[in-house]
């Protein structure tokens, strides 16, 4: 299956409209679109409050959990993951993100804290830890439809002000797309190949699943979600049924 000449000039394009002089982080001073009636939450000692759109992060979808299977092998910032602890696992949002999330079917919520990379499954948005998904009622069903918020610390220096948040431009990162997912590397390697004759960076990214080892083919697309976005979709009107952007 073989990527169409126009679908690279593309992504060309694409790399080229990244603009490497954007600032991965940012303050912000909530102003007329913050309500002073918005529910903090504390975790940690610290207090964290919605960030305001248009400069937050909202999505909905599918979630799905990983337990047992998973438990005490190393996540993808480094740390080991610990089935009972609220984390998550996020395709594209910055390690360390703290979300509300709200299962939509019985309308309950939890926060957690993203320090993984996935799901790996087309349409899910998020994986849960066991102790999240057992405090949203995941656990019998395996998968519910929620809306994920994402959450940044702030402080309120005066009574009735609104709060100043401290986060991570959530739309600015390292992003790529993974292409292909294969249980034998040397697949990998031709589908890596074939990018890279075309003058495009891709990477390998091996990937410990139950009972076998998985090799994903990363293809990368720029710096800015918006950019990687549309090069997904080119990839997907391309032929590559199931590719989806992700960071690293």
């Amino acid at each position: 299956m073989a990527l169409s000449r126009e679908a690279f000039r593309l992504l060309a394009i694409f790399l080229l409209l990244t603009s490497p002089s954007l600032s991965l982080a940012s303050n912000i001073y909530a102003t007329d679109s913050w309500s002073i009636t918005q529910e903090p939450y504390i975790i940690d000692k610290k207090t964290y409050y919605q960030i305001p759109s248009p400069n937050g992060f909202i999505q909905k979808g599918m979630a799905s959990w990983y337990g047992p299977t998973f438990h005490g092998c190393k996540t993808s910032n480094g740390e080991p993951y610990n089935m009972h602890t609220l984390t998550a696992a996020h395709k594209t949002l910055p390690m360390g993100t703290v979300l509300l999330v709200k299962n939509l079917d019985n309308g309950k919520d939890t926060l957690v804290r993203v320090n993984d990379r996935g799901p790996f499954a087309g349409g899910r948005i998020i994986d849960l830890s066991y102790k999240a998904a057992r405090a949203l009622g995941v656990i019998d069903n395996g998968m519910a439809k929620v809306q994920i918020v994402a959450l940044a610390e702030g402080e309120v220096k005066n009574t009735g002000e609104a709060p100043t948040l401290n986060y991570k431009d959530l739309a600015l990162g390292e992003f790529y797309v993974q292409i292909g997912s294969f249980a034998k590397k040397n697949n990998a390697m031709r589908l890596q190949q074939r990018f890279a004759d075309a003058g495009q960076m891709t990477v390998i990214h091996q990937s410990f699943d139950p009972g076998e080892i998985l090799y994903r083919v990363h293809v990368y697309v720029g710096k800015t979600l918006q950019s990687a976005k549309i090069a997904e979709k080119a990839l997907l009107e391309s032929g590559y049924k199931g590719a989806f952007v992700i960071a690293r």
